[in-house]
Parts: C-alpha cells; sequence; structure tokens
C-alpha cells in the first residue's frame, strides 16, 4: 500500500540506461529561468517594500534607490556570469570559496548557503501567504502558519517526483506574474508621463526639504540603510550557478542566458516598482502589503462598463505575486539539496545527502529543506520582516566570498591573460557593494533576528567540522587496510576456470578495490577454510549526486566498477579460485543488490552471501546518522526471501568527535 501511494504521489522510477532521460529531465533556459529565475524575480514582492519602508517620510530618495537597485542587480549578475564561465559543473558559491579560497572557507560559504535555502523557502512561502490574505477577511491570517506548512508539503511531494515536473506546472504562475505586473509598471509609470514636470519638480522640492531638514550626511546614511534594508532584493541571483547540472547542454550558455533573463526582468520590475511607490504616494496601511496599496491606487477604481475589472485586476495581480513566490521557493528545492550533495561529497555532511531517489531527485536534501523551512516558520511566527533580515545576511556572506575567491583568481593570472584587470574590477566591485551590505544589514538588524542567522550558521559550520574530522579518523583506519593489497601474494598459477555452480560458493558484496574489499575475502578464508570452491563478486555503481550529470558520468561509474571487479576475480584466480563477477547499476544500492543476489542464487543454489561492516567500539548514535545501514538492511531482505547472508564485521576505532 505505502509503494502504491508513493508512486501515485512520485511516480515511476526513471530509466538510467536510456540515454534520453538526462536530456528529458534537463532544463532549457526558459524554464531554468522559471525555476531558478523566480527565486530573483519574487523578491520583488518584499525586497522594494522594504527599501522603502527603510525611507520613512524622505521618500524622494526612491528614484536613486531605483537606479541603484538596477546598477547592483547588472554588477552581481555580469560577476555570476563570469563565475559559470569557471564553474561550469555548478556549485555555485561553495565551490568557488572551496577551490579558491580553501576548504574551509568554502564551508563557511556552504553553511550560508545552506541557511539561505532554508530561509529562501521560507520567506517565499511566508510573502506568498501574505499577499494572499491582504484580499481576505483580516480572522485568516491567524491560519497563516497552517496555510504555509502545507504548501511546503505540497511543494516537497512536486519535487520529490522530478525538478523539471514541478517547474513545467508552475511555469503559467511565472508567466501570469510577469504580465500583471509589466501592465501594472508601464501602465504606473505611462499614467505619470503627462505629469512628468509637476511629479519631478515635486521631486526636487521634498529633496531639498529633506536636505535642509536633515543634513546631506544623514541623507546618505539613511539612502545607504534604505539601500542595505532592500539586500533581499538581490538573494536569488546566485541560484544560477548553483543550478548549472540540471541545465540542458551547452550547460555554461544555457546558464548564462538564464542568468540574462533573470536580470533584465529583476532590474525592470524591482526598480520600476520603486518608482510607482513614490508616484502613487504608497504609504504603509495595516497589515496590507505595499504591493497590495499600490495596486489598489493603480487599478481598484477601475470600472468599465460598470464592472469592476479593477478590482479583479488587483486580485489576480497579488494571486500571482503570492503564487510566483511559491514557484520562487523552488530555488531553495532544487539548490539546496545539491549544495548539500557538494558538501556531503567532501564529507561535510552525511554521506546520504549525495544520494538519489529512483526518480533521479535528492529526496533527502529536499525532505530536510523541507523540515528545517517549516520549523523556520514556527520560530518566526511567519514575519516576513524577520525572514528578510536573517535571509539576506546570508546569502551577502556567499556573494562576497565568491567575488573575493574571484579577485584572487584574476590576480594569480594576471600575467598570463591580458583581461584580467576588467575581470578583476567587476569582481571587485561586486566584492566591495556585497560587503557593504552585509556590514549594513548586520549592524542594523543583529538585534532583530540577524544574530540568530549568524548562530545557526555557526553552530552549522562546527557541526560540519565534527562529521568531517569523524569520517577522517575512520577513513585513516581504513586506510590501514590497504597495506593487505601490497602483502598479496604474487602466484604463476592462475585458475582459468569458470566457477561450478554445483560447488559451494561464496558471493562478496564489495565497493571499489581497495583492502576493505580483500579483508573481506580473507577473512571468508579463515573462517570457513576448504569450505568454498567458487567466488562471486557483486557491485553496484551507484548514481548519486557526483554521477548523475549525464550520460558520459554515468558510464565512467560504470565502467570503473566494472574494472574493480576485474580485479578482484583476478586476485581469487591468482589464489587458486575459481571466480566471476556481477554489477549493477541504480540510485538504490540495496534494491540493485538484492535482485542481483536473486539472480545468483537461481544460478549457484548453494550460494552463502557475505556483505561488510564497520563496526566501532562505541556504539554512539550518530555512527548509525553518518554510516550507512545498507548491510543491515540488505541482510534483512535477503533472509526475509530465504537466502542465507552473513555480514562480516570491520572494527573501527576512531576518537570521539561528538
Amino acid at each position: 500500500m505505502f509503494r502504491k501511494i508513493k508512486r501515485a504521489l512520485i511516480g515511476a522510477p526513471r530509466d538510467l540506461a536510456d540515454t534520453s532521460t538526462y536530456r528529458h529531465i534537463s532544463l532549457i533556459a526558459l524554464l531554468a529561468w522559471v525555476g531558478l529565475g523566480a527565486d530573483g524575480l519574487s523578491s520583488s514582492a518584499y525586497g522594494p517594500e522594504e527599501a522603502y519602508r527603510a525611507l520613512g517620510a524622505h521618500t524622494s530618495l526612491a528614484i536613486g534607490l531605483a537606479l541603484a537597485t538596477a546598477l547592483t542587480v547588472t554588477i552581481i549578475s555580469i560577476a555570476y556570469g563570469h563565475i559559470i564561465e569557471h564553474f561550469p559543473f555548478g556549485g555555485g558559491g561553495y565551490i568557488v570559496s572551496t577551490q579558491l579560497l580553501g576548504p574551509r572557507i568554502g564551508l563557511v560559504s556552504g553553511a550560508a548557503l545552506l541557511v539561505d535555502y532554508v530561509l529562501t523557502v521560507s520567506v517565499s512561502i511566508a510573502s506568498g501567504a501574505d499577499a494572499i490574505l491582504s484580499v481576505l477577511p483580516p480572522e485568516f491570517y491567524r491560519h497563516k502558519l497552517v496555510i504555509t506548512t502545507t504548501v511546503i508539503v505540497v511543494l516537497m511531494i512536486l519535487n520529490m517526483r522530478g525538478v523539471k515536473e514541478s517547474v513545467t506546472i508552475l511555469a503559467p504562475i511565472f508567466f501570469l506574474f510577469l504580465v500583471t505586473h509589466v501592465i501594472l509598471i508601464v501602465g504606473g509609470i505611462g499614467s505619470h508621463i503627462g505629469e512628468a514636470p509637476r511629479v519631478a519638480r515635486s521631486v526636487a522640492s521634498e529633496f531639498h526639504g529633506s536636505l535642509r531638514q536633515i543634513g546631506a550626511f544623514s541623507m546618505i546614511a539613511l539612502f545607504m540603510r534604505a539601500y542595505s534594508m532592500g539586500a533581499g532584493t538581490y538573494t536569488g541571483i546566485e541560484a544560477v550557478s548553483n543550478g548549472l547540472p540540471i541545465m540542458r547542454e551547452p550547460k555554461v550558455s544555457t546558464g548564462k542566458r538564464t542568468m540574462l533573463y533573470m536580470a533584465l526582468s529583476l532590474m525592470f520590475t524591482a526598480g520600476g516598482i520603486l518608482v510607482c511607490y513614490l508616484l502613487f504616494d504608497v504609504k504603509p496601511r495595516g497589515t496590507d502589503t505595499l504591493n497590495a496599496i499600490l495596486l489598489d491606487r493603480f487599478a481598484g477604481a477601475w470600472r468599465p462598463f460598470g464592472l469592476p475589472a479593477g478590482r479583479l485586476f488587483v486580485i489576480v495581480t497579488l494571486a500571482a505575486e503570492a503564487a510566483l513566490l511559491l514557484v520562487a521557493a523552488q530555488a531553495g528545492f532544487i539548490d539546496g539539496p545539491r549544495v548539500m550533495g557538494n558538501m556531503a561529497m567532501d564529507f561535510w555532511l552525511p554521506r546520504r545527502f549525495t544520494l538519489l531517489s529512483d526518480r533521479l531527485t535528492m529526496q533527502n536534501g529536499v525532505m530536510l529543506m523541507s523540515v528545517a523551512a517549516i520549523a523556520t516558520l514556527y520560530y518566526t511566527g511567519g514575519n516576513i520582516t524577520r525572514l528578510v533580515t536573517m535571509y539576506s545576511i546570508n546569502v551577502f556572506v556567499t556573494f562576497s566570498l565568491s567575488n573575493l575567491g574571484m579577485c584572487l583568481y584574476w590576480w594569480k593570472r594576471r600575467r598570463q591573460l591580458p583581461s584580467w584587470k576588467t575581470q578583476a574590477a567587476v569582481h571587485g566591485l561586486a566584492l566591495g557593494l556585497c560587503s557593504a551590505i552585509l556590514a549594513v544589514v548586520v549592524i542594523e538588524k543583529f538585534g532583530q533576528g540577524g544574530w540568530m542567522t549568524l548562530v545557526v550558521t555557526t553552530f552549522l559550520v562546527a557541526l560540519c567540522m565534527m562529521i568531517r574530522r569523524h569520517y577522517r579518523n575512520v577513513q585513516s583506519e581504513i586506510r590501514h587496510l590497504d597495506e593487505i593489497l601490497e602483502a598479496m601474494p604474487a602466484s604463476d598459477r592462475v585458475e582459468t576456470k569458470e566457477p561450478d555452480p554445483a560447488q559451494p560458493t561464496a558471493v562478496v558484496l564489495v565497493g571499489g578495490y581497495n583492502g576493505f574489499g580483500v579483508h573481506q575475502m580473507l577473512t571468508i578464508q579463515r573462517v570457513f577454510p576448504g569450505q568454498f570452491k567458487n567466488y562471486v563478486f557483486v557491485s553496484v555503481a551507484v548514481i548519486d549526486a557526483a554521477t548523475s550529470k549525464g550520460v558520459e558520468e554515468v558510464q565512467q561509474a560504470r565502467l570503473g566498477t566494472i574494472e574493480a571487479l576485474e580485479k578482484y576475480v583476478d586476485l581469487a584466480r591468482r589464489l587458486g579460485f575459481p571466480a566471476d563477477y556481477r554489477f549493477g547499476l541504480g540510485t538504490d544500492a540495496v534494491e540493485e543488490s538484492v535482485r542481483i543476489c536473486h539472480e545468483i542464487h537461481e544460478r549457484f543454489p548453494r550460494a552463502l552471501f557475505f556483505m561488510g561492516k564497520l563496526v566501532f567500539r562505541d556504539d554512539v548514535w550518530y555512527n548509525r546518522l553518518l554510516h550507512n545501514e545498507m548491510s543491515y538492511q540488505l541482510q534483512r531482505r535477503l533472509h526475509f526471501d530465504g537466502l542465507n547472508a552473513i555480514i562480516l564485521p570491520v572494527r573501527v576505532q576512531t576518537r570521539k568527535t561528538a
């Protein structure tokens, strides 16, 4: 029943052997703009509002704020376009910082990104709920957390079906948002074209009045504060460089085109909305968002032929805005698990985060992102101001580190690359802007929730360091087993006979060719001397975050697995045993191993199955979290199916890391 429900919700497994699978699940630039660009575009629902509110009564600065916003988007987008060129396999800020500034700085960037993507989901969903609740009776507001939790669960299920499927379903919402906001911005500015001289005099008069009232220095400080408070506007720009693995080939070209679409649409919407706030003299009103107030002033009075068309336009636009914020949460579900996968491959996080589902989705990461986002919403009560404050801090940590790394990259290559000055200048300018915004936001908002972001990120960094130290200790212990390989005797007598199915057969499940696998084989001979006449080695090429980029990577994983198995067969034959191998390819090592074991049992009815398992002196809880329980799961499945299986323990003595 559970499997039927799962298949109904998530879909059937994908065929890894079909070369068209990877093209089918990849995104063209237009769909990538929807799935990743929506994060940036949707920030126009809250970024400009936060900046405009920070101006207070001095709204004449909104024009300058709109220009500064457009300039910042341009600079950061160009900088990340260069990152896409030089890091075409994705990973964004984490990979850039790791390779250019070192693993520990990369860890800080990765931890900041993970917290940022959790907040991407939380901010997007909470802001979308606010937009919808703006047009509903006030009593609905108390159900905000229930509504947001439900939406996150639905998005989690969609993303476990597959990235392309979820993006395709949500694409109409994205384009509805574009159409309604083009009407709002073009219509709003266009309706004031005839009054341009009066508007210009009014803005100039207000500006000079503010200058006399608070002084030039205070005006500059106010502008910088408002500019920094609108930092949420830029938070989605990094998503494209992180999401390159899911894009259609050629990935760099697709990524840069997606970045261009995102930058142009974000400049238009964010800058246009700021200008419209000024033109329509928008003021805060109750719990309504400034966008809701703007729409009401722009179109609320439309009544062609006596019909309430204006009110309908307001509702449709706010609904599109709210729905786009749900689409924007996709960036968290797409890129967050991928950052986890990259960090897990570097042993900063449990290795299970590199695994894919049979739908080729990183479902462990998707589920963790969902749980963390729900917890964040309940912690903040869904308050969008607190969420945006927490959100914008971490993304600018990553922005700053990425651009610092690129500055060093160009400086080190200044003698080889004539264009280094131009490239370094772009990243230097981006670094200056991002660092300044980060400093102002931390100072201004430290006591309003900013401290929590820094505490959570610091805790995550410390936790990752403990995880990596544990893995290194285990690897050090296991590495001693590789000394067995050097001690294995060479023999001129090589057994060439094929295994006899009528004879007792030891089936050994192994990973790569290493001391761990050889230790299993020698243990079998020591514990069961003379018992087994044949050896069959089994290994599964697991398609994970590292090997799921395309057909070529899958083929390399297949060939690498076969090569390792051939070495085991060669070793067994040199020791005088007939030997053979079987291999599989899949995302779930247990399922694929069970299938292969049944095939082997049909041919070798006297087979006994062996698998290795790390055994720690101290059976602490985190060992089960950091190391998969594949051996126990596989043994249980085989026992239930009537096959005999034995786990061979490999003792590991490690220092405590938690």
